[in-house]
This record gives structure tokens, C-alpha cells and sequence, in this order.
């Protein structure tokens, strides 16, 4: 996941032990498979996943796809190459490439809707190495780009192609600007106007604030009535829950900026931020891989839906009206933070917006609605502890 402010490492020259973890192939989503595919991205054969390590794993992505017999996404290849710039950004320079994103393309199968086209994605980079130190990026993004290459797998051997174009890419650089997914939405390999959704997940493995075990977040919904109709009728396994929250409450903090800001719908899904991230200790030991198989068969669930619905969705102008799940999410947060003081410690000016949010939020819960300019000062109080509390 992309940090307030991009941390740059430099890439270290340590011996490399390659990792021998493999995953099977089975149209079943499961958690040995995911197990694997986090293990071998997390390991020091990718070199934290930036710069050579970064070209490596976007190899490694690649074979998986080939392996699968899936069609290319650009032409005849799997890459995408990000050229270098010039200093004033309008032409690429003569030094190769700063990156490349890695992606497969599923043909529609409807005669009609086949020209439309529905988007998975991941990223795949991470941190890189700061000398002998390896950051991992086990959950960020590991867990993502494992839930893709799963998905892809499930498509590739499903005997039902989807009714739409459906397209499954692995971003890279989006740890330093986003750089992947705004490339890739700026030079597309279809038309932008017939895009019809777009998921990304960014940290599927882990728990908000070490106090949110079975939850998953999902963001995006407030700016389509078809993808909140969706998301609250298409439920996970029992043991996860979705708690709705508004993407402005975080800002942009993943690859769904370049298209949102281009108001394409769309879902981002993750677990949230903990006292590992962007450390080296974003390790995959650490991983629920339980739950991960879970959160995946139900991304795999929506994006089949998304792939076949007669309805696309669409972008609300104005947003849709602020409801109570995304109150219900954030005040359970904070209720569990507060009684789990061990989990995330806080400063005592922190425990006091906490408390007078909590109990707001617990006043807009009793009276059963929410107004938009409550969820307006809601909004700022979410952010003030965001930065606060998880950067």
C-alpha cells in the first residue's frame, strides 16, 4: 500500500537463497495455494520486490499466466513496460524501463458485451532492501498478488468463459506514486469508456490495528448504487465480514486514484494497516491464510458477477447518500481499539478522540441515521486519526 509520503531503499547485493515453495494447480481457491504463491513472492528470491527483484517476480508472475495457457495482455506479451521520462514527462528516455505491469486478458464470450471489459488487479512491488535488510512486503502486497494469480488459475480452467472481456493485472511501482496503474490506465489495451468495473486489493492478509480479525474493508461502493447493492447481497464465507467504508476516509491509497479519478467504479478490498507495515516484519509467518482463501473465493465471486451481470454499474454523480454501515465499521474499530490498549497504543490525546468519536458514532447508530454534514465532520475526525494512528 502506498505510504503518506514514498520511501525510497536502496537494493542491497546479499546472497539470495531462491525459494522452492510452488503452488498447484486447481480450479479451487485454497489456502495451500495462496500459502505458497506468499511464501515465494515474500522470499529473498525477489529482493523485496523493487528494481531487479521487481523485474524477477514480474517474470515469476508471468510464467505462472503462461503455465495457465492464458492470452497475453499487451499484443503478444504479458509485460507492459513503464519507460523513464523526461524531465518534463512528455517523452520517454533512451534507458530502458523503470517497470512493467504483468496481465492476462480472458475474451468476453457475449457477442455484445465482449467489448466491455471488467479489471482484477494487485501490485506486486514493495519496498526492496535497505542493505542486508530485506522488507518482504508479505501482506503489502504479497497477499493481493497472490489472491490475482489464484483468480486467473480459477478462470483458466473454468469451462464457462465470462460474458464480458476480462482483464487480471499485476501493477508494478505503485508503491512510489502509483506509478503502474496510472501508466496502464493512461496507455490502455482497450477503450476506457467501455470499462465497466474495476477491484484492486492491497493487504488481504492481516487485521486492522490487530484488533479486526474477521474483517475486510471494502471502499468504492459509496460512488455506485449497483456495486453497494452488490457487495451487500454477495456475502463471504461465514467468518468474514465486510465493513463498508468511504475511500475518501483514507484518501488515495492504492492503485483504485488513476481510476476513480476517472470515475470508473470500482472496489478496493483489504484488511487494514498494522504495527508490520512497511517493515521487515511484513513477514508471511503472519499470515491468515485461512481467511485470505476466504476474501479470495468471495473477489473471485464478485468479479464473476461483475463479468456476467446484464446491469454494469455505474458512477453516482453525487455520491450515494452516507448510511450506517460505514458507521457500524469504524465504531467497532475504535470500540476494540479502545479495549484493546496492548494492541495499538496510543498517545493520550489519541485516547481522547477516540473516545469522543466513539460515543458520536454510537449517537448516530441509536437514532438510526447518519446526515451528511455528520458524515462530513466524520470524515475529518477519520482522517485526523488515520494520520495519526497508522503512518
Amino acid at each position: 500500500m502506498l505510504p503518506m509520503i514514498a520511501l525510497t531503499l536502496a537494493i542491497g547485493a546479499e546472497p539470495i537463497e531462491f525459494a522452492k515453495e510452488e503452488a498447484e494447480q486447481s480450479i479451487e481457491i485454497n489456502a495451500a495455494e495462496l500459502k505458497a504463491h506468499v511464501y515465494r513472492l515474500a522470499s529473498s528470491e525477489f529482493l523485496g520486490r523493487r528494481g531487479p527483484g521487481a523485474a524477477r517476480a514480474s517474470r515469476h508472475i508471468a510464467e505462472h499466466f503462461e503455465k495457465l495457457k492464458l492470452k497475453p495482455l499487451f499484443g503478444n506479451s504479458y509485460f507492459q513496460e513503464i519507460p523513464w521520462l523526461s524531465k518534463n514527462g512528455e517523452k520517454p528516455m533512451d534507458r530502458g524501463y523503470m517497470g512493467r505491469n504483468v496481465g492476462v486478458v480472458i475474451p468476453g464470450s457475449d457477442p455484445v458485451l465482449k467489448d466491455e471489459w471488467v479489471v482484477l488487479s494487485a501490485h506486486f512491488d514493495h519496498l526492496g532492501m535497505n542493505g542486508s535488510r530485506l522488507y518482504p512486503g508479505a501482506d503489502d502486497n504479497a497477499s493481493g498478488t497472490a489472491m490475482v494469480m489464484e483468480v486467473a488459475e480459477y478462470f483458466a480452467l473454468s469451462a464457462a468463459r465470462p460474458k464480458r472481456t476480462l482483464v487480471l493485472i499485476a501493477f508494478d511501482l505503485e508503491e512510489v506514486g502509483l506509478i503502474g496503474s496510472t501508466y496502464f490506465i493512461s496507455h490502455p489495451p482497450f477503450e476506457v469508456k467501455k470499462l465497466r468495473a474495476f477491484m484492486t486489493a492491497d493487504m488481504l492478509g492481516r487485521s486492522m490495528a490487530n484488533v479486526m480479525n474477521e474483517y475486510v474493508f471494502v471502499l468504492g461502493s459509496e460512488n455506485s448504487a449497483e456495486l453497494r447493492q452488490l457487495v451487500d447481497t454477495r456475502k463471504p464465507a461465514d467468518g468474514v465480514k465486510v465493513g463498508r467504508i468511504g475511500a475518501d476516509i483514507i484518501g488515495t491509497r492504492s492503485d483504485y486514484g488513476p481510476f476513480r479519478d476517472r470515475r470508473v467504479p470500482f472496489l478496493f478490498f483489504c484488511t487494514g494497516m498494522h504495527a508490520d507495515y512497511h517493515t521487515a516484519g511484513d513477514t508471511p509467518d503472519k499470515i491468515d491464510y485461512v481467511r485470505l482463501e476466504k476474501t479470495s473465493r468471495w473477489i473471485c465471486d464478485l468479479t464473476s458477477e461483475l463479468a456476467n451481470t446484464d446491469k454494469p454499474p455505474t458512477w453516482a454523480k453525487d455520491g450515494l447518500p452516507p448510511d450506517l454501515d460505514e458507521v457500524r465499521s469504524i465504531h467497532t474499530l475504535l470500540s476494540r481499539i479502545m479495549s484493546n490498549p496492548k494492541a495499538w497504543p496510543m498517545t493520550e490525546k489519541q485516547r481522547e478522540l477516540v473516545v469522543k468519536t466513539t460515543d458520536r458514532l454510537k449517537g448516530y447508530l441509536d437514532k438510526g441515521k447518519i446526515t451528511l454534514s455528520e458524515r462530513t465532520a466524520l470524515l475529518w475526525t477519520a482522517r485526523l486519526l488515520m494520520a495519526g494512528m497508522f503512518n
